[in-house]
């Protein structure tokens, strides 16, 4: 399987700060390689994401911007990537899992991940290869992510480990505990 990125469309600094991030998280514990804001610039959501990356691991996932979200997906399809628009408009994700899977691992293609903020244009919908649906009814950008990419990796994901990681939990059934490194 080739790289993950996600493309968060539309962030808007005063509303979605919050979302946004939960986006990032998401898109780094579950499996992706990086994300990409568009929208308002927002450096405290990148500082924020950078800083968890830096503590808990995977200091080489990507935070990148860029103003122009319609020239980063016709940049990225015109590379041969995969482009999946994730909305509760689209066809439910079991119609085309497969299909998907199937390209990403056969075909070894890489993989752009895009969910919105603020009402997602057409040409989104126009450009994408599979705008899928987790659910047909209103939820969460952050939720959807977590079930796509969950039902992507077959929940492999969920057993990450982040070798540079400051901080690391240690699974416990009655209580907290944690690992902290100082020389990572």
């Amino acid at each position: 399987m080739g790289r993950i990125i996600v493309l968060r469309l539309g962030h808007r600094k005063n509303r979605d700060k919050r979302i946004t991030t939960h986006v990032g998280l998401v898109a780094r514990a579950f499996g992706a390689n990086g994300i990409i804001l568009s929208g308002e610039w927002d450096e405290d959501v990148i500082k924020s994401l950078k800083e968890v990356c830096d503590k808990w691991g995977y200091r080489d996932f990507e935070i990148h911007y860029v103003q122009d979200w319609l020239e980063a997906m016709i940049s990225f399809k015109q590379k041969g990537w995969l482009l999946v628009h994730l909305t509760m408009y689209g066809v439910n994700i079991q119609y085309y899992l497969e299909e998907i899977k199937r390209l990403l691992v056969i075909e070894n293609k890489n993989l752009l991940i895009i969910v919105g903020a603020e009402k997602v244009p057409k040409k989104v919908y126009e450009i994408a290869h599979f705008n899928i649906a987790i659910g047909n009814q209103p939820h969460s950008e952050v939720a959807a992510l977590a079930v796509f990419l969950d039902r992507l990796f077959n929940g492999r994901e969920l057993l990450s480990y982040f070798r540079d990681a400051k901080i690391q939990i240690v699974p416990a059934k009655n209580s907290k505990k944690v690992i902290t490194r100082t020389n990572t």
